[in-house]
């Protein structure tokens, strides 16, 4: 079973119908003893770091998202999920993350050149890294979906994929059990439901 953290921000029912046509067990939960006794879970988000920050921090699910880590049982972060999963952020400000991955989440606008619009919205082809667990199902140059102004920097030993946006950019980590994916796996269509179904295969966390 899949647990979806319900911490008040993320795009909650597109992801719960993703694993749902993939045929997996899913439940959007806020529920701490639920979340810790799931197979696997995803920390999702949309907004803002520093809002999203605070949130899990106030409902005690920031503790939460780090006992699952630390237990080895995988853990996904999509877009601002997967931003959260670093160690700080300096949008519009310096804000602390959960310190799960090396690296920290910076401006877009630092690295791609002024003509291209902010924020990168729209399909993009993956650039693998490395290999994962997360990519048995697809190939490189493969098409995701993204939305974001931000990326994870700094993280070079994480990246397992990139995509070019007038530079590369950050677009999937991995440490062990723990995984990111600043794309939306569940607004990319086959891809994005390959990539789901690989991260809920058990070899994913070995």
């Amino acid at each position: 079973m899949t647990a979806i953290i319900d911490y008040g921000v993320g795009n909650l029912f597109s992801l719960q119908c993703s694993f749902g046509a993939i045929g997996e067990d899913v439940v959007v939960t806020s529920d701490e003893a639920v979340i810790r006794n799931a197979d696997r879970v995803i920390l999702p988000g949309v907004g803002a770091f520093s809002d999203a920050a605070k949130k899990l921090r106030d409902t005690g699910l920031d503790n939460v998202v780090k006992a699952v880590a630390d237990s080895g049982k995988p853990i996904m972060g999509i877009c601002l999920g997967m931003q959260l999963l670093f160690e700080k952020s300096y949008e519009f400000g310096t804000w602390e993350g959960l310190g799960l991955i090396k690296g920290d989440v910076r401006p877009i606008a630092d690295v791609i050149p002024a003509n291209l619009k902010i924020p990168q919205i729209g399909w993009n082809a993956l650039q693998f890294k490395k290999d994962s667990p997360l990519f048995k199902y697809i190939k490189d140059g493969d098409f995701v979906y993204f939305v974001h102004s931000y990326y994870a920097a700094n993280c070079a030993d994480a990246v397992i994929a990139d995509c070019n946006y007038g530079a590369p950019l950050t677009a999937a980590v991995q440490k062990g059990n723990v995984f990111g994916c600043q794309f939306h796996p569940e607004k990319s269509g086959k891809i994005g439901l390959a990539i789901l179904r690989a991260f809920c295969e058990p070899e994913v966390a070995s």
